[in-house]
């Protein structure tokens, strides 16, 4: 697919002034990117929906501004930045993806600073979902003021999170090492990201943290090569593609990215640099940016459903299809690259949990 987003109605996006315009902008936009999904390359696909997300997130945060102005909030006392984690962060955003979100707020002072920004986040949050963001069931949005905070109490809390190492902070600290800016002052986001990368430097112990809350993932191969789908409930038969193959290539990369000083927040990005920097094993690299690529094309292909004109899905690819040829055993051999990821995983535990003794 070449030049996709010169096809597509993007740039009217910034011509919607309230939500429901917004949205009906979208259905149109993902409807001719949902219909060119077989027939692109899938690199290309999907950064033309990140772009078309991007777009529309930075549009809800215009409306949400112009909005709180009429209702006497007035504009945004200080700098902000709108930040986004997750899927978001990482530019890999499906059609149907949910909100991943937070806010950095200048530490100028102003006494309506926190008055303001309460109810920007809880009214941003509203028109994202508004537009089709199903919000966070994590709570991973503006709206709740552990993502929504002053840069110095920013700092504070992510002091906090790499100092206790356990499963909860370090979760929220892999959480938070996906974002990325959005929208108002990036001058925010770049101070947040080099304390957060300037505390992981003088945290040694966080290597090993990071890999014991990610080494687990799914048995997606058995003992004999075989495909292991999900055994019971309503997808039993059916594979689950964001956590059998997407999320623990994503975690792979993300580690070896960090433990290589690699700052970029898009998995894509880690494996070019990690790959330029041969910065494991350049087989297994090449391998993992081949899987990972396969892995965007097998989530965005999910059977989908309609809903008020937003598409939905569950993630799960139906039996009847992964077991079709050829799509089995691409399936089979990208899910062999996952396993052979998931031992340098292991093998890296085991080397910082020795150098811990």
């Amino acid at each position: 697919m070449k030049n996709t987003s010169l096809h597509l109605p993007l740039l009217e996006l910034t011509d919607a002034v309230c939500p429901e315009s917004l949205k009906t902008k979208r259905i149109l936009i993902q409807k001719q990117l949902y219909a060119s999904l077989n027939d692109s390359d899938i690199r290309e696909w999907v950064a033309t929906v990140n772009d078309m997300h991007d777009r529309i997130m930075r549009q809800a945060v215009t409306i949400c501004e112009q909005q709180l102005v009429e209702a006497g909030y007035g504009p945004p006392p200080v700098a902000y930045s709108f930040i986004v984690f997750g899927s978001a962060g990482r530019c890999e955003q499906t059609l149907w993806s949910d909100q991943d979100n937070g806010l950095i707020i200048s530490d100028e002072q102003h006494e309506q600073k926190d008055r303001y920004f309460e109810a920007f986040g809880s009214r941003l949050a509203d028109i994202l979902e508004q537009v089709g963001y199903e919000k966070c069931q994590g709570k991973v949005m503006c709206s709740e003021p552990m993502w929504r905070k002053t840069l110095a109490s920013w700092q504070r809390q992510l002091d906090s999170w790499r100092e206790e190492l356990s499963w909860e902070p370090v979760r929220n600290w892999i959480i938070a090492s996906d974002m990325r800016h959005m929208a108002g002052d990036p001058a925010l986001a770049d101070q947040w990201q080099r304390h957060f990368y300037d505390g992981l430097k003088e945290t040694p112990a966080m290597a090993a943290a990071i890999l014991r809350n990610t080494v687990r993932h799914k048995a997606t191969l058995n003992v004999l090569g075989q495909i292991v789908p999900e055994r019971f409930g309503e997808h039993a038969g059916d594979f689950d593609v964001k956590y059998g193959i997407y999320i623990p290539l994503v975690n792979a990369s993300r580690f070896l990215a960090v433990q290589n000083g690699i700052y970029e927040s898009s998995t894509l990005k880690r494996l070019d640099r990690l790959i330029q920097l041969e910065a494991a094993s350049l087989a297994l690299l090449e391998m993992m940016q081949e899987a990972f690529l396969t892995a965007l094309r097998m989530r965005n292909s999910t059977p989908v459903k309609e809903e008020d004109g937003l598409y939905m899905s569950t993630g799960f690819m139906l039996q009847k299809d992964w077991r079709q040829k050829p799509f089995f055993h691409e399936l089979r051999e990208s899910l062999g690259i996952v396993k052979k990821a998931h031992r340098e995983l292991q093998r890296q535990l085991r080397f910082l949990e020795r150098r811990r003794l």
